[in-house]
C-alpha cells in the first residue's frame, strides 16, 4: 500500500460492513502504512461481525452507523465524525457504499431506477456535503492536492462509462438502474471537482475492477484483496493532475 496513507490522519469509508468497503478497512490495518484513524460506516453496525472483529483488534477503527439514503442518518453521522477527527479534519472520504438493482429494458421500473440512483448517485453527494466542513478543515492545513490534504474518492464503475457501453460489454450487462446511477455519480464527481477545487479538495472517481463480491458475483476475475491493493495504490498517488478524473484501478484514465 502507498506510503502516502501514513500522512493521512483520518479516512472515512462508507459501506464498510462487507465487500470492497470491508477489504479497504482490512487492508489499511494489515498493511505497512495505516492512516491515523479509520472511520468505517455501516447501516447496521451490530450485524457487521467481521468489521466488529477488526475493530476489537485495531483501536484506530471507529465504527459509526450510517444509512446513506437517510438525510437524518447522514447528519447524525457527520456529528460523530466531527467528534472523532476534531481539529485535524477529514483527509480522505471514500464513498464506497453502493447497490446493484438488476433490471433490463423489460423489467426496469421507475422505482428500481430511483432506488439505485438514490444510493449510488445522490447519497455520495449528500454525504460529501455533510462532511465538507471537516474536509475544508483538513485542506486548510496543507498545500498541493491528495490524501495528505483532503480528497473525495467516489467508487464508480466502468459500466458507468457512456462511451464504453457498446458491443459485447453492452450486451452482457443490460443493467439500466446500475449503469445510469454510476454515470450520474461520474457527473456528480466532476461537478464537485469544479466546486471544491478552490478549497484544495481533490475529487475523483475510480473503477475497482470486476470483483468477486456479493454484487460482482463469483465469476468475476478479481479478488477483493487484488482490487483494493491496486485501488489504494492509485488513491495514495493522486495529485493535482488527477483532480476531476475517472480512473481504472490500474491508474489508467477511463473514457466518460
Amino acid at each position: 500500500m502507498s506510503a502516502a496513507f501514513e500522512k493521512c490522519r483520518n479516512v472515512l469509508v462508507t459501506g464498510a460492513n462487507r465487500g470492497l468497503g470491508l477489504q479497504i478497512v482490512e487492508s489499511f490495518v494489515t498493511g505497512s502504512f495505516s492512516p491515523g484513524k479509520i472511520i468505517a460506516t455501516a447501516r447496521n453496525p451490530d450485524g457487521a461481525t467481521e468489521l466488529q472483529n477488526l475493530a476489537v483488534k485495531h483501536s484506530n477503527i471507529h465504527i459509526i452507523q450510517l444509512d446513506v439514503v437517510s438525510q437524518e442518518s447522514i447528519e447524525k453521522a457527520a456529528v460523530e465524525v466531527d467528534e472523532i477527527v476534531q481539529e485535524d479534519g477529514l483527509n480522505c472520504l471514500i464513498n464506497n457504499a453502493g447497490i446493484n438493482v438488476v433490471a433490463n429494458f423489460e423489467t426496469v421500473t421507475a422505482e428500481k431506477m430511483l432506488e439505485n440512483f438514490h444510493t449510488n448517485s445522490v447519497a455520495p453527494l449528500m454525504i460529501t456535503k455533510a462532511l465538507l466542513p471537516m474536509l475544508k478543515r483538513a485542506a486548510a492545513k496543507e498545500t498541493g492536492m491528495g490524501i495528505h490534504r483532503a480528497a473525495v474518492i467516489n467508487m464508480s464503475s466502468l459500466l458507468g462509462s457512456v462511451e464504453l457501453n457498446w458491443g459485447e460489454r453492452a450486451n452482457n450487462f443490460k443493467w439500466y438502474p446500475y449503469r445510469t446511477s454510476k454515470s450520474a455519480l461520474n457527473m456528480v464527481t466532476r461537478c464537485m471537482a469544479v466546486d471544491l477545487e478552490e478549497d484544495g479538495i481533490l475529487c475523483m472517481a475510480i473503477h475497482p475492477g470486476w470483483v468477486r463480491t456479493n454484487m460482482g458475483g463469483q465469476e468475476a476475475p478479481l479478488s477483493t484483496e487484488e482490487s483494493i491493493v491496486s485501488v489504494l495504490n492509485v488513491i495514495g498517488g493522486l495529485s493535482e493532475k488527477d483532480h476531476g478524473s475517472f480512473l481504472h484501478y490500474t491508474g489508467e484514465p477511463l473514457p466518460w
